[in-house]
């Protein structure tokens, strides 16, 4: 498959779910190095691991939050080093643990400046937020896929919402099909 969007670069995948049924954050937190607990200023332990880099935030529900991932081969091995360091630490895991992507957020580099007013004057109105003296980009609402765009002058857009990339490539398919015309005619 031919890259049709080669600038296009994974920022951050989160990922969340259920992996226990109960968690001891102050005793994991004793056990685990790298996990901190700090309940005065987040309610859950804090697990950051370097390779892959990622940050797992834990919850005494059982439930946890990957973040700071930045491929998706990432975040299975990643998801294993910390079920692995949760079990060494005593933790009972769910038989199956549910974690699944529930978002990733992608930057893409158009390569040239876009008039975000022309934007404006051109587009479905319901679809888009722009407010330059509140915000230097132009959000805009995709419907199918469900994406978030933020469009800078500059040429640049962050993607967000996707939960695969080809939620995010199909949304790039769509915003530039929505801009392609205004971006091309520009003086």
């Amino acid at each position: 498959m031919v890259n049709t969007y080669p600038t296009l670069k994974i920022e951050n995948i989160v990922a969340s779910g259920v992996i226990a049924d109960e968690i001891n954050l102050a005793e994991i937190s004793s056990k685990i190095e790298g996990c901190e607990l700090n309940t005065k200023r987040f309610p859950g332990a804090v697990f950051r691991i370097e390779e892959p880099r990622m940050a797992s935030l834990i919850f005494s529900s059982g439930k946890v939050v990957l973040t700071g991932i930045r491929n998706e081969g990432s975040l299975d091995e990643g998801l294993v080093k910390v079920l692995t360091s949760l079990k060494d630490a005593g933790v009972k895991l769910l038989d199956k643990p549910e974690v699944a992507v529930t978002n990733i957020v992608c930057s893409y580099d158009i390569g040239k400046f876009i008039n975000l007013n022309r934007i404006v004057a051109k587009l479905s109105l319901e679809a888009i937020e722009y407010e330059p003296e509140q915000f230097p980009g132009l959000v805009y609402r995709i419907k199918d896929p469900k994406i978030v765009a933020l469009l800078f002058s500059s040429g640049k857009i962050i993607l967000t919402g996707g939960k695969n990339l080809d939620d995010v490539r199909r949304g790039l398919d769509v915003l530039e099909a929505s801009i392609k015309d205004i971006v091309d005619n520009q003086k």
